[in-house]
């Protein structure tokens, strides 16, 4: 009889969840606290699979405190306290038993501002197969660097100069570098806290074509003020609003007909 691993049994309970939809995470009363100080109240939130989640509202609404609970980033805020429920593939992230290191993995993240390692190009993107083990050879490092630099649109502009810096790219190639990096490791969810705030335009635009196309392997939650990026981007969207989850559905819902008069105020401009 074969066993099933840890990972394929939260699989197998994430899927049995709801046979219309699965939800790749689930959050329950989840609340932050920083100190005395509470961040976000009860949140309940589900996270589809293969699903672009948008996490929108004013600043200090608790959407990035959110996004950091998915892969326990909090953990590295001295004072920080999370209380509630969140699971991945209907296992509990926050269990004593949990290799921290192994879900940051799972659950990769891509910040706000681009931060490639000091290294060179081919160096910031083996780095995560090397250490986790996932490439045996050099011959198999080297093909993950390519696969995950094609996947982050990144490939063609940078093949002939992977020993070069990471840091000597544009902004733009930075941010995709760095999802590169991210998707190395073939993570399950990728979270970005808004990942295009520091880009302009045309990189940006080049982004959020790469978002779509990761959709198809990965399930995405990402943070964001752009109410137009939001709509870009997300088939799901969640609004926060003073540490409050006040309503999340159908992007396209949210966006012609939200259930919460706040929801319509944000996005008409009234505040924020």
């Amino acid at each position: 009889m074969n066993m099933l691993t840890d990972i394929e049994v939260e699989k197998t309970i994430g899927k049995s969840m709801n046979t219309e939809q699965t939800y790749k995470m689930i959050g329950k009363d989840v609340s932050v606290f920083y100190s005395e100080k509470r961040a976000l109240f009860d949140v309940n939130l589900n996270i589809r699979e293969n699903t672009v989640t948008a996490l929108i509202g004013p600043s200090g609404c608790g959407k990035s405190t959110f996004l950091r609970t998915l892969n326990r980033m909090n953990d590295t805020i001295e004072g920080c306290r999370v209380t509630g429920n969140i699971t991945l593939d209907g296992g509990d992230i926050y269990r004593p038993s949990l290799d921290v290191v192994e879900l940051r993995a799972r659950v990769g993240m891509v910040f706000q501002k681009p931060n490639p390692f000091p290294k060179s190009i081919y160096e910031n993107v083996s780095y995560g197969p090397r250490i986790h083990g996932l490439a045996t050879s050099k011959a198999q490092l080297d093909e993950i660097v390519e696969k995950s630099l094609i996947r982050a649109g990144l490939w063609n502009e940078v093949k002939d100069r992977l020993l070069e810096p990471g840091t000597g790219l544009s902004g733009g190639q930075q941010q995709r570098l760095c999802i590169a990096r991210a998707v190395a490791v073939s993570p399950e969810v990728i979270l970005m806290d808004e990942p295009c705030s520091a880009l302009d335009p045309i990189a940006t635009a080049k982004v959020e074509e790469l978002i779509h196309e990761l959709r198809e392997n990965f399930t995405i939650v990402i943070v964001t003020h752009s109410m137009q990026q939001a709509a870009r981007v997300s088939q799901r969207t969640a609004m926060f609003h003073l540490g409050y989850l006040v309503e999340e559905n159908d992007t396209d819902k949210m966006f012609t007909n939200p259930d919460d008069q706040r929801t319509q105020d944000y996005i008409m401009g009234r505040f924020g």
